[in-house]
């Protein structure tokens, strides 16, 4: 971590045109910048060089929460900054307060990493994620249907935290278990219809999680 200057800010932008045009701008403001080209190697490239600022494209991801999620698990208590597209609300408040929308001028985007080192910490989201009758407190990991507090384990919990973050998307197995696992966990496609049963036990009638056949799964919003 540099203590010099303006800090130091890792930027994960896969098109080497933008992230070398953002290090420009940075760099010329007092900041030590350094470039990580692959996604997936996002979070292991944070743990190396333990960056003061994370700036993090997600607008061409996938699965953005979940990217998300991981880079900032690795980066506390160091501050990441979201770069999307369009999002809905949902997923917009997983990504934490720290976020530049597409198309933005570099300038935009110093101001957004002088504000996040001025803030400090961990960007954190704001307010519950609702999905029907249901509510998820993610800064306490709380979960509420109706006006009834829901016990969850850690793995339901996060599971369902992933699905409420992305409505109206269907997952495969594979994608939750990477989702709510980790990539690499070593749990089989089997183990997400048993968390999956569980939760639609615990959440009752207003379960909004569908099965779609042959494929996976989907939060209906």
């Amino acid at each position: 971590m540099n203590t010099d200057g303006g800090g130091a800010v890792l930027v994960i932008e896969h098109d080497p045109a933008v992230a070398e045009l953002e290090r420009r701008y940075l760099v010329r403001e007092g900041f030590d910048v350094e470039i990580e080209a692959d996604p997936a190697r996002a979070a292991s490239a944070v743990r190396r060089r333990r960056p003061d600022v994370v700036v993090l494209d997600l607008s061409t991801s996938a699965l953005p929460v979940d990217l998300y999620r991981r880079v900032a698990d690795a980066a506390r208590p160091a501050p990441v900054i979201a770069v999307t597209g369009p999002l809905d609300p949902a997923i917009a408040r997983a990504l934490g307060d720290h976020r530049v929308e597409r198309p933005f001028g570099p300038r935009v985007l110093v101001a957004a990493v002088a504000e996040a080192l001025r803030d400090g910490g961990p960007a954190q989201a704001t307010g519950p994620l609702r999905a029907g009758s249901i509510a998820l407190e993610t800064h306490d990991r709380a979960a509420v249907v109706g006006d009834r507090r829901v016990a969850l384990t850690v793995t339901e919990f996060d599971l369902l935290e992933f699905l409420m973050a992305n409505p109206g998307r269907v997952f495969t197995r594979e994608q939750l278990l990477d989702a709510a696992w980790g990539p690499g966990a070593g749990a089989g496609s089997r183990t997400v219809d048993v968390h999956v049963a569980q939760l639609r036990a615990k959440l009752g009638d207003g379960s909004p999680i569908r099965t779609v056949r042959g494929v996976g799964y989907v939060l209906d919003a």
